[in-house]
């Protein structure tokens, strides 16, 4: 049964923020908002609640998992980026953008891409995400709160909770969240290619 979290919007209460993280810490598998739509989170190395969000989407192996992270210094621990790419990718940062980027030796390989082997990244511009990220110290493995068959993701914490009380341990809810997942933008290649077009303006990318 998963524990709720009712977060402020603009000035998350830090004993919360402690409590969701120490769930976090100890292995949970958590719905949780973002700049763009809600998703699911998990701490890099978990492998059960990996395998979890995979059965929750109806996931195969070649999907891209994000590593959603705090900063640009903590981003750039987990993929390469040259000079070109590094400065598109800061004036879009924080945003609603996820970039596909080669994934350094820090990144466990059943979150590459089998056979690109590189990884979704992103810095997102919501408070509450933020203040998980940084009370964490690490990215959050995370996926798009969209479950099979459905066209749009899950907008409500309640229905989240009522819906996956099952599966998730914790759900944090500070109010509604958009509906359009972030726009992807792949870099492997060295240019850009939009993968997806979402919330983020792609037009900066074409």
């Amino acid at each position: 049964m998963a524990k709720y979290f009712d977060v402020h919007p603009q000035t998350p209460q830090t004993r919360t923020i402690g409590t969701v993280v120490d769930s976090l810490r100890a292995g949970a598998l958590i719905a949780y908002p973002t700049d763009s739509c809600f998703a699911l989170g998990c701490r890099l190395g978990n492998h059960e609640a990996l395998e979890r969000i995979r059965s929750i989407r109806h996931l195969d192996d070649r999907h891209h998992f994000t590593l959603v992270c705090e900063n640009f210094s903590q981003l750039g621990q987990f993929v390469q980026v040259d000079n070109d790419v590094f400065r598109a990718i800061k004036a879009s940062t924080p945003g609603s953008y996820t970039f596909i980027l080669p994934a350094t030796r820090e990144v466990p390989r059943r979150l590459q891409h089998p056979k690109k082997k590189t990884v979704g990244v992103r810095i997102p511009d919501h408070t509450v995400t933020r203040a998980l990220l940084a009370e964490l110290g690490e990215p959050l493995v995370s996926s798009t709160l969209l479950l099979p068959d459905e066209d749009e993701p899950l907008t409500q914490g309640w229905e989240i909770k009522e819906r996956l009380d099952h599966v998730l341990d914790a759900v944090v809810d500070s109010g509604d969240c958009g509906t359009e997942p972030t726009t992807v933008v792949d870099f492997s290649g060295g240019e850009a290619e939009i993968i997806r077009r979402g919330a983020g303006d792609p037009s900066r990318f074409e």
